[in-house]
């Protein structure tokens, strides 16, 4: 019988460890009590165990557990996994082993461990309440807080007529806990009828208290991130810029002084260009707005010739590059030598075969590198070569515009920016005429600053120079081509017309030849057509009247003439459907506003009539 009660409570210790995540509920667990110490060390030498007392203490100090009465189990330590005081991990796939657990009015009995985990459905955000399903039929409110107020604190309690109920808990981790007794089977005391037992069901409840409750948190959380992005933007913005001082005699000396300092010119020019865009400037304070204005234009030279300078070391570091990179090929180009010299025949039977590989190897690298520093050289030389060209090359390949509207639109915009650059031109003459005079009526040496700033001045004129000549001539070629279009279309307009006084000498001589072979032809056919292109036009009409057997007006029929020839007028093919009164025929179609002439096509009726 004892060794029965140490076997339960060696069990108890074990599971206390391992199942971790079980419930915290009181158990009834069977204990021995220490009263007798001879007992107790005599049961605990039986399992091959070292005689300890509940506090941790040697009962017997000769322990020897070889003389342990079941063979085969090794001595078992304090230290063991579920005896020691920090409990071993538990893996991942191990099983939960869930025990009986006792209650006041009822008596929990633990699943099939076998059997498959109960399904639950997917959990709704926030979720403090669960549905608990296979109640029994007796069971009665405070049962149900007596099983469930383990888990954690309630909230409120819904129960069901139909053996269910909804318990809400006071935080979100209450409801895994609460998960944990699905599939538990439930009896009421000791009573085994059908209506004082049943199986549980816990799982996930939809409530719109606990969605709510979510969405508040979040909207709190989203809150306390907008205030922390704030903050973080607010402390990594920089500073604002000072505000500007209104405009007074005083202030407006502080900034002329700062327009003729270097180091204080962005400053004071904010400051003047708010001043303006305020509306400070007056008949009063013309004057001093017209210094400062006057300084700041003084930095213009300063900055042109920064610019040069800047342009200057560029260039240089440029060229330093390039011929560093010219040096660098020549030592490759030696390199490479090498390794070709040490691959001929002479020297090449020599090396062993390790070393040939290596050679080959390096020979291989060593070009490749050469070729893709040259190629960057050449594409440096590239560049120099497009930035000292003007102007970029011309297509060689242009298309020749026939249409006298698009030449003459294209001389019209050459006129206009001719008329431009001329403008430009002389806007450059005017101001060098200006800094001419200023320097005669300095009477002071030439510093170095002016002559750049002539020579500048020089190299833009004669820049626009170039390009006007160039526009001048590119002008003058596109009035030789309209003027050649033009001469094109003269002996086209010649030719058309000998093409028609020919046609027209032909059809006299046909019809005097008609004459006077066949007068009773003359008399039936020369009176209503007149001509050829007449004829063509009867039958071109004639056909496209035939698919319209309803009629059309003459503003549609000569739509689709003009489509042929945009020279055929509507009164004449209107008088040509006239005279043929047995081939067209004009009639009035609609009612009141809708009233309208339309021309059919009678041919096969007027043959008969004829």
């Amino acid at each position: 019988m004892q060794r029965d009660f140490i076997w339960l409570w060696v069990y108890e210790i074990g599971f206390a460890a391992d199942n971790s995540r079980t419930l915290n509920v009181d158990s009834t667990a069977m204990t021995l009590p220490m009263s007798d110490p001879t007992a107790w060390a005599t049961a605990m030498n039986n399992l091959g165990m070292t005689p300890l007392g509940i506090a941790g203490q040697p009962i017997l100090p000769d322990f020897d557990p070889a003389l342990g009465m079941m063979t085969g189990i090794p001595p078992i330590t304090p230290m063991m996994p579920g005896l020691g005081i920090v409990p071993p991990p538990i893996p991942p796939d191990m099983p939960v082993v869930k025990e009986i657990i006792h209650c006041k009015s009822c008596t929990l009995f633990p699943p099939n461990p076998n059997l498959p985990p109960p399904a639950t459905r997917e959990r709704p955000p926030g979720c403090k309440t669960v549905f608990v399903g296979g109640l029994p039929e007796n069971g009665t409110e405070q049962i149900i807080v007596e099983v469930f107020e383990q888990c954690g604190e309630i909230i409120a309690i819904r129960k069901s007529k139909k053996n269910f109920c909804h318990i809400r808990f006071a935080e979100e981790y209450m409801v895994d806990k609460a998960l944990y007794l699905s599939g538990y089977r439930i009896r009421l005391g000791s009573s085994t009828d059908k209506k004082d037992t049943g199986r549980l069901h816990v799982d996930f409840a939809q409530a719109r208290d606990d969605l709510y409750e979510w969405e508040c948190k979040q909207r709190m959380l989203a809150r306390e991130e907008r205030h922390r992005r704030r903050m973080e933007e607010e402390r990594l913005r920089p500073p604002s810029p000072p505000p500007v001082v209104h405009y007074s005699d005083h202030e407006c000396s502080i900034v002329a002084e700062k327009l003729k300092d270097d180091s204080k010119f962005s400053e004071a020019v904010q400051t003047l260009l708010t001043w303006i865009e305020r509306g400070e400037v007056n008949r009063r304070s013309a004057n001093n707005f017209y210094s400062m204005i006057q300084s700041a234009n003084s930095h213009v030279r300063r900055l042109v010739n920064e610019k040069a300078a800047h342009e200057k070391d560029m260039e240089e570091a440029k060229e330093k590059f390039k011929q560093a990179l010219s040096g660098i090929l020549i030592q490759f180009e030696q390199i490479v030598a090498v390794y070709h010299s040490a691959s001929k025949q002479k020297a090449w039977d020599h090396f062993t075969k390790a070393q040939r590989k290596n050679i080959s190897v390096w020979c291989k690298q060593a070009e490749e590198i050469r070729n893709i520093h040259n190629d960057e050289l050449m594409g440096i030389r590239r560049e120099e070569e497009m930035e000292m060209s003007d102007d970029e090359i011309e297509e060689t390949t242009e298309t020749k515009e026939t249409e006298e509207s698009a030449l003459v639109s294209q001389a019209e915009a050459l006129k206009e920016e001719n008329d431009s650059l001329r403008w430009q031109l002389d806007a450059y003459r005017n101001e060098v005429e200006l800094l001419k005079q200023e320097q005669g009526k300095a009477h002071r040496e030439d510093d170095p600053n002016k002559e750049q700033q002539l020579k500048l001045l020089q190299q833009a004129l004669q820049g626009m120079q170039q390009h006007l000549l160039k526009v001048q001539e590119e002008y003058k070629r596109k009035e030789a081509e309209l003027e050649k279009v033009k001469d094109d279309k003269l002996q086209v307009e010649k030719m058309l017309e000998n093409l028609k006084e020919k046609e027209t000498c032909a059809s006299r001589l046909c019809t005097s030849s008609q004459d006077s072979d066949y007068p009773l032809e003359k008399t039936l056919n020369s009176s209503p057509i007149k001509s050829e292109r007449e004829a063509l036009l009867v039958g071109i009409i004639s056909t496209f009247l035939h698919v319209h057997p309803f009629g059309a007006s003459i503003e549609y029929i000569c739509s689709y003439l003009h489509r042929l020839d945009n020279k055929i007028c509507t009164s004449d093919v209107e008088c040509l459907m006239g005279r043929l009164q047995h081939t067209f025929r004009q009639e009035m179609t609609g009612v009141g506003a809708s009233l309208e002439k339309r021309w059919k096509f009678c041919g096969f009726e007027g043959l008969k009539l004829t």
